[in-house]
């Protein structure tokens, strides 16, 4: 492949605020055996992004991401990588739709000029290991016009969608159909999916209705009409009683991406035997439940980070079969990522912010 040898890409060049994003020219990547080089069309803006770069998954962080991006005091914390130090400087990007120019190996050539989606989350010891790294928090990702990542995650797409619809999918569809699987959401449960009209809330309103499950969805009331085009059964507002809403023992599987404050309430809510599976904590990291609950009612508390093997060739078969439909709420030049983080914090949005390199 004839290419420049350099490229542009944001890098975060440490821990803390938006200050640390850096739109420059850096190296495009070389290719080591097993990797195939993608020319970035597009890439998804998360939530992950964020709290990595803040350092919000550090022990020492108790409050919600808006509340820590608020204080803007990061430097004091010293453990802020999801399992591991984040390794600073670091190109993030967790969603990447594009198309693939290069191979290290013959064996991948039929690869090239294919579009692509990339599973960022990766399974390093087998689907029998929860061992995991994922692309932008590991390793260099797709805020850059060329990325690298091992072929066995690269995934072709044939579909009418466009690039900033392919790059609205991965984190935010994948953690959602994840959540469904672990949980064993079939069509004769009731779930209750909290935060519906984030990123990952309204793929799981998606997710759980193209399974044939009743569901209802928790959202602020100004993103009820959008949500109630996801096919959500019945919509409740996050300020809602839920207990009094719901009632008691009302539903089968919790589906939480949010936590915070009114966490514990869900094992009211969910019936004997039910299961609640959680991916994020948005809302806030600490919780208070009462545990006479959880084991008096039998009931299964799932933790999710790890994608299972079948979940993103699942999502790969919903977009190629239109089950499902991507939801890009506005898209930004990639060096104007940090007006795009900004926006995203303030939470007025319905559906993705992509960036294009």
């Amino acid at each position: 492949m004839k290419q420049d040898k350099t490229m542009k890409a944001v890098v975060t060049m440490e821990q803390g605020g938006l200050d640390k994003l850096v739109y420059q020219d850096v190296a495009i990547p070389e290719l080591s055996d097993g990797e195939v080089l993608i020319k970035v069309l597009a890439a998804g803006v998360n939530n992950t992004e964020i709290n990595t770069r803040m350092g919000w998954y550090s022990g020492d962080v108790n409050t919600s991401t808006n509340d820590m991006a608020d204080q803007g005091d990061f430097n004091a914390l010293k453990d802020g990588g999801w399992s591991k130090e984040t390794p600073f400087p670091l190109i993030q990007g967790t969603d990447c739709c594009g198309i693939v120019v290069d191979t290290a190996n013959d064996i991948h050539k039929n690869l090239i000029d294919q579009r692509v989606i990339v599973r960022s989350c990766m399974r390093t010891s087998g689907f029998y290991d929860f061992d995991n790294i994922w692309m932008a928090s590991d390793f260099d990702g797709a805020f850059a016009e060329y990325v690298k990542v091992p072929a066995s995650e690269v995934f072709p797409v044939q579909s009418q969608w466009n690039d900033e619809q392919l790059a609205s999918i991965p984190c935010a569809y994948g953690t959602a159909e994840n959540m469904l699987h672990r949980a064993n959401v079939k069509e004769s449960d009731t779930v209750l999916v909290m935060g519906a009209s984030g990123g990952v809330g309204s793929a799981a309103v998606q997710l759980v209705k193209r399974r044939g499950a009743t569901v209802f969805a928790v959202a602020s009331k100004a993103n009820h009409a959008s949500v109630q085009t996801l096919g959500a059964d019945k919509i409740l507002d996050r300020n809602d009683n839920l207990i009094k809403a719901l009632g008691e023992n009302s539903v089968d599987v919790v589906i939480d991406n949010v936590a915070g404050e009114n966490f514990g309430l869900q094992l009211t809510i969910l019936k004997r035997g039910g299961r609640l599976a959680t991916s994020g904590a948005i809302a806030g990291p600490v919780v208070n439940i009462d545990l006479r609950k959880l084991y008096l009612k039998d009931i299964t508390l799932i933790g999710t980070t790890a994608w299972d093997e079948p979940v993103f060739p699942n999502l790969v078969q919903y977009i190629e079969k239109n089950e499902i439909k991507p939801l890009v709420a506005k898209t930004f030049p990639l060096k104007q990522i940090a007006q795009a983080q900004t926006e995203f914090l303030q939470k007025n949005h319905f559906g993705k912010f992509v960036l294009i390199p």
